[in-house]
């Protein structure tokens, strides 16, 4: 299973893993508006969307994606509406006076519906038509005539998931070193603020994609 064919995939999905995109800045939004443990939640929803996209994938159903313009459409624009949705809630929290004229505190962590940011990052990721057609593209390259087709995907997702572990929870940990600075008024506004208007730009650019 271990070869030199699944090294190269290696490299290349951990290439993609560093590539800054919605789903980064997604735990970075986390990490600031919620703490360590949002981000971690906002990861492993990030990184749990993979094996939807590698079981869709599997199943032929992304295929849809490439032969069907409605289906790419509807769920392109369902991708775009939720990130735009996000950007717009970062830049309402960057606008709210108590954010510039309250001190708040670099301990405490705000209360969590555990399943709130990881719901985040799972919808943001399964609903990007681009990840699904990457894994379409992508995924068969590495699968031999021979080999178990759903044991070898999982296992291709599985390299991927770790990575991506890895990586935001590299992120995560990181930022939530500076949350103290990050957390005074002014610059939480700055970056609240920054992150929306980051966010709805990849709604847009995500609306006005093709195939």
């Amino acid at each position: 299973m271990f070869d030199a064919q699944l090294i190269g995939y290696t490299l290349a999905v951990a290439l993609l893993t560093i590539t800054p995109g919605a789903d980064t800045l997604l735990v970075m939004r986390n990490v600031l508006a919620r703490g360590r443990k949002a981000g971690i939640l906002a990861t492993l929803g990030v990184s749990s969307g993979l094996f939807i996209h590698a079981l869709l994938s599997g199943l032929g159903l992304s295929l849809i994606l490439t032969r069907s313009a409605l289906a790419f459409s509807v769920v392109k624009w369902a991708g775009a509406l939720y990130l735009c949705y996000l950007g717009v809630q970062s830049l309402r929290s960057a606008l709210k006076p108590n954010l510039v004229t309250n001190e708040i505190s670099s301990t405490a962590e705000p209360s969590l519906n555990p399943w709130h940011a990881y719901r985040e990052g799972l919808i943001t990721n399964v609903l990007n038509p681009k990840v699904a057609l990457f894994y379409l593209a992508f995924l068969p390259q590495f699968i031999r005539p021979n080999d178990p087709v759903m044991l070898r995907s999982l296992l291709l997702t599985s390299i991927h998931f770790v990575l991506g572990i890895v990586w935001l929870g590299l992120i995560t940990l990181s930022l939530d070193k500076m949350r103290s600075w990050m957390l005074k008024p002014r610059v939480r506004a700055w970056i609240e603020g920054s992150t929306g208007l980051i966010l709805f730009g990849f709604g847009i650019r995500l609306a006005l994609s093709k195939r």
